[in-house]
């Protein structure tokens, strides 16, 4: 499931919140305002602990990158930490951590973000250390810091894909579902021939087109003085001039109304596994288009937990299965709904299959009962109170919301599409895109002399 925003009603026990949270009570309180230069300044006050979070999210993610210069967006995620003039190569953690704070970040398909977190009287810090970055760190950028990162990231993609079980069949699998020239067609870390011929130019080049005040938005979050931190950010900002180059590419010739899967592409994959395993993806509705909630539902209905239709028919009832997963992973420009089974050895793909295509066919002829749309909505709330006990979620579901809809406060909306959505629209929506004959099947199969 999709990032779930909270504000609520603080203080109270989660199960009394559960009871009593709705789409019209959950609430994140905020000011918004926009800076001189086009930055977006999304502020949330909240005095109860000495924590503060910055989170800054900048409008560039895999799917802005040009043709032959995949991975520029993840790779930028790990330059912006290699220094400037005035806080050099490391300090930027150091500095942080002296302090008692820490700092992350990620790059999905359509933004990158930035989160530091540490007690409240670092904000004027952690304030100056983003906008440092933000001014300078891509003039300076040089041929040791990028060689440096540039191996980080290739052995970040060993590691995290190549070399990890089932990885190389989650690298495969944009290519499979997207066609060529789709935003979406190539894996976030991009490829090694990319990451090997990127110049300090272009990288300086991506940094100039995207890494701009006006294509960014600033969240700070939890105790602090919202007069003085405007005022802060407003000089370390506000002076950062706007080039006013970057332009959202969108899906040219695609959409996501209309799938680009005209039939069933299967492959099969070897790798250094023990176990099948079984992976079938549809094109689905972007991110809060209609269909995109209620397929989280159906997602949830198919394999949340043991009680779930495919945990019951493959796992405990035909005991063809070691575990089941599905989900809606939803994106800006459209979605992908997958669903993955982990079979037992020697159990035949097409028994797999099977099983999971009855199952989906069920679901496209009948309505989801009252037990299960009751849990899954039960379950879906819970997750956004979980979430929303947190300044650092909270920061994040702001700046998350500003980014797909321009409204930091959008999660009223977001929750009542969960709260209204119903057993006739989950069935509508599996039918029409859920269909058998528009789809990417995965086989990976153990690697022959693979270790058992």
């Amino acid at each position: 499931m999709r990032i779930r925003p909270l504000t609520l009603v603080f203080g109270l026990s989660l199960s009394l919140i559960c009871q009593v949270a709705s789409a019209e009570n959950v609430k994140i309180p905020f000011t918004k305002a926009t800076l001189a230069n086009g930055m977006t300044v999304i502020l949330h006050e909240d005095r109860r602990l000495p924590i503060v979070v910055v989170n800054v999210s900048y409008d560039v993610g895999a799917r802005f990158e040009a043709p032959k210069k995949t991975g520029f967006a993840h790779l930028f995620e790990h330059l912006m930490f290699m220094g400037t003039r005035r806080a050099p190569t490391k300090t930027f953690d150091a500095w942080m951590e002296a302090g008692g704070g820490w700092n992350n970040a990620w790059t999905s398909e359509d933004r990158t973000d930035y989160y530091d977190v540490g007690p409240s009287g670092m904000v004027d810090l952690l304030l100056w250390l983003e906008a440092d970055r933000l001014r300078d760190l891509g003039p300076l950028m040089t041929l040791d810091k990028l060689n440096a990162q540039r191996e980080v990231v290739r052995n970040e993609r060993r590691q995290s894909s190549e070399n990890t079980p089932y990885g190389k069949a989650s690298l495969r699998m944009p290519e499979l579902v997207y066609p060529e020239g789709h935003p979406y067609h190539h894996p976030v870390i991009g490829s090694h021939e990319d990451l090997e011929n990127a110049s300090v130019d272009d990288v300086r080049g991506f940094f100039d087109q995207f890494y701009d005040p006006g294509n960014a938005s600033i969240v700070v979050a939890g105790d602090f003085d919202p007069e003085k931190v405007m005022a802060t950010i407003k000089r370390n900002f506000e002076v950062i001039p706007s080039r006013k180059k970057w332009k959202d590419p969108g899906a040219p010739g695609f959409s996501d109304t209309k799938t680009t899967l005209t039939s069933v592409v299967r492959e099969t994959i070897e790798d250094d596994v023990e176990l099948p395993k079984l992976m079938i993806v549809w094109q689905s509705p972007k991110h809060f288009a209609p269909g995109d909630a209620e397929l989280d539902i159906a997602g949830n209905v198919l394999a949340g937990g043991k009680t779930s239709r495919l945990y019951k028919a493959l796992v405990y009832d035909a005991k063809i299965a070691q575990s089941v997963s599905a989900h809606q992973s939803s994106g800006a420009l459209g979605s992908r709904f997958e669903i993955e089974v982990m079979g037992k050895p020697g159990v035949p793909f097409e028994k797999l299959e099977a099983a999971v295509d009855a199952e989906v066919a069920k679901m496209r002829a009948a309505d989801v009962t009252d037990e299960e749309l009751a849990r899954t909505k039960n379950g879906i709330m819970t997750d956004f109170v979980g979430r929303l006990e947190s300044v650092r979620e909270r920061a994040s579901l702001l700046n998350a919301y500003q980014a797909d809809m321009k409204d930091p406060g959008y999660i009223e909306n977001d929750l009542a599409r969960y709260e209204t959505a119903t057993k006739a629209r989950i069935k509508e929506t599996v039918a029409k895109y859920l269909v058998p004959d528009a789809r990417v099947i995965v086989h990976v199969v153990p690697k022959a002399g693979a270790a058992k």
